[in-house]
Formats: C-alpha cells, structure tokens, sequence
C-alpha cells in the first residue's frame, strides 16, 4: 500500500511539474509587452526598459523559468546580499522566507512560501488576490455539488424503483440533456430567463453581485438569494451524472442474490431497500462526486463571469482582459494544483477501497 500511495504521489508531482512548464512557455510566447500594456503606448522607452528590469522580463527565457521555479518551490536558493542578483533574497516578495541552509557568504537555501508573483496591474500578491477569490468559489462548488448529490440521489432512487415508469423515462430525459448542455450556455440562458425576463416574480437580479451594502452597519454581508442561480446552474451537469449512477448501480444492487433473499426472510421492501440496497449501491455514487467537486471548482470561470459572482473565475477573466500574466498563471497554476490533489486522493481511496487497483498498478 505504502509503494503504491508512493507512486501515485510521484505522478501527482510530475504532472505538476507538466502544468508548470505549460503555463510558463505558453503565456510567455504570447504576443505584447506586459511593461507597455502597464505604462501605456505613449510612454518612453525609458520607462519601458525599466519596468521590464524590475519584472525580470529583460533576462533570458531559461533564465526566467529556472526563476520561476524556484519561486514556487517550498525550498528555493537565493543569494542573500547582493541587491543586483537576479535571485537576490528579497524580503518583501519573500514575507515568509526563513534560512535553513547557508551554502556561502551570499548564498543560501531558504524554506519560504510558494511566491505567485505581483499583479502586473494592481502590484498586489497574486497569493492574496487568489486567497480573497478562492473561498467564494469553494462555497459555489460546496452548494452546487450538495444540491447535485441530494437532489440527484432522490430521482436517481425514484426512477430505479419505477423503472420503465413515465417518472424514468423523464429522469433519463433530463439527465441526457444535463449532461450535453455547456455551462456557459446553461449559464446565459437560466440568467435571462430568472434574473432578467422573471426578475419581477423571482426578486433576483441579473446585474445583482455578490455582496451588497449593508443598511444597519458598516462593510458589506453575502446576500445568499443571488447563490441561488449560479448554483443551480453549476449543479445542472453533476445532477445528472448524480442521477444516472444512482439508477444503474441500485438497479444492479436490486438485482444480487442477497436482497432477493433478505426479501424472501419476509423483510419489509422499504427497509431492504434503506438497509441494504441504497446503502451498497452509493460508493460509484461517492467517488464520482468527489473527482467532479473539483472539475466544478475549474469550470466555474464562465457561470461566475455570467452572475458576477466574485470567485477565481472573475479574477481569470479579468486577468485576460488586462494581459495581467502573474495573475492568470497562478489562477491556472491554482487550479491544476487543486485538480492534482484531488486526484492523488481518490486514487489512493480507490486502492484502499478495492485491493485489485493496486495490483493492477
């Protein structure tokens, strides 16, 4: 078990390592200069050549990777008094940073925080934008996916008892239509529908936002009605795997010998099916449900862009819309890192669950 939660931890770091390299190479062979778009096209050449000095952008590419690196590493090296090195140990981008190893005079390995970089735009730590962002949608995720399983698991359970039922045919409907309809499509259109078209009957808004000032008090509070449609939108298409999983797999569960013969004890069927049934057949259910808690968790850029819900989706757009590279990197970076961890998870759930994916790995 240990070798195997081993290997499963060492593919997990090399498709980090994989993402790292494709984030870097891609954003950084796009055309424009961030040092102009952050100056304007009127300024000097100057000013230009000396923003590009302080970002870096005016070292070679290798160079700036191998930087890169070792600005999200945990364990980086640095050269710790020369101001003019590329990789001097800068304590107000390294807030964190600790010696642990000194190598020279100058040089030294340092245990620090993985360091994002600045906002082109804001020269705010991408950490602390992301930090800000991240809870709102992990509460988008969180509500989506509870609604999905509760209400996903009742219809799944109703269409397998009433099988070949109008109730079935319709779940089956439903549930192919909420698997082939995009997000953003879904997105756009339950937004014009409710919160615009509606919006008299419903009380929401279209161009509502997340937050709304208080009347009784200083700040702002979460004005919960308008989760409601970015919710339910996020939730259509795990609601209706949700559903499909929940009906074959108590249909199959139905089907084995011990409940026919829990029912031929004399044993009431809705206790067979409370006791038995629904219980055994909910782990297909559970480990799906938590490989697409983090696909929510990524695919929410549009439904958040569409209901200005204020969460990492908002903070990629907005970061495309100004060329803001640092940001856009660590959202993707963010991101992939939150897929891979997942992922790492439910493997080694599924190994431990069943011996047979361990010996086949």
């Amino acid at each position: 078990m240990i070798r195997f939660i081993t290997r499963r931890l060492l593919y997990g770091l090399l498709v980090l390592f994989g993402v790292i390299c494709l984030v870097f190479f891609l954003f950084h062979i796009l055309p424009g200069d961030p040092a102009r778009m952050m100056l304007g096209q009127r300024t000097d050449v100057a000013s230009v050549e000396a923003i590009r000095e302080d970002l870096g952008l005016n070292k070679p590419v290798g160079s700036q990777f191998l930087n890169f690196l070792n600005d999200l590493s945990p364990v980086s090296y640095h050269n710790t008094r020369d101001k003019d090195s590329y990789w001097y140990l800068n304590r107000e981008k390294y807030t964190s940073a600790t010696v642990f190893l000194t190598l020279s005079s100058e040089k030294a390995l340092v245990l620090k925080k993985p360091y994002l970089r600045r906002s082109y735009q804001t020269r705010r730590q991408v950490s602390a934008i992301l930090a800000e962002a991240f809870p709102k949608t992990l509460l988008l995720a969180a509500v989506s996916m509870g609604l999905a399983i509760v209400i996903g698991v009742i219809i799944g359970i109703f269409a397998a008892l009433k099988k070949d039922t109008w109730f079935d045919r319709f779940s089956s409907v439903f549930s192919v239509l909420g698997m082939s309809l995009p997000s953003f499509f879904a997105a756009i259109l339950i937004a014009w529908l409710f919160a615009f078209v509606l919006a008299e009957y419903t009380g929401l808004h279209m161009f509502g936002s997340l937050y709304t000032v208080d009347d009784f008090g200083e700040g702002e509070h979460l004005d919960l009605k308008n989760l409601i449609l970015p919710a339910v939108t996020l939730g259509i298409r795990p609601l209706a795997i949700v559903v499909v999983l929940t009906r074959s797999s108590l249909l199959e569960v139905l089907s084995q010998d011990y409940i026919r013969t829990a029912r031929a004890k004399g044993l009431k069927f809705g206790k067979v099916i409370t006791r038995h049934a629904i219980k055994n057949a909910m782990n297909p259910v559970i480990t799906a449900t938590t490989g697409w808690f983090a696909s929510l968790m990524a695919g929410a850029v549009f439904v958040e862009y569409v209901f200005d819900w204020k969460g990492v989706g908002v903070v990629i757009v907005e970061a495309l819309e100004k060329y803001d590279l640092p940001v856009l990197m660590g959202a993707v970076l963010f991101i992939s890192i939150i897929l891979v961890i997942i992922n790492i998870f439910v493997d080694i759930i599924y190994g431990m669950l069943d011996p047979r994916v361990r010996v086949t790995e």
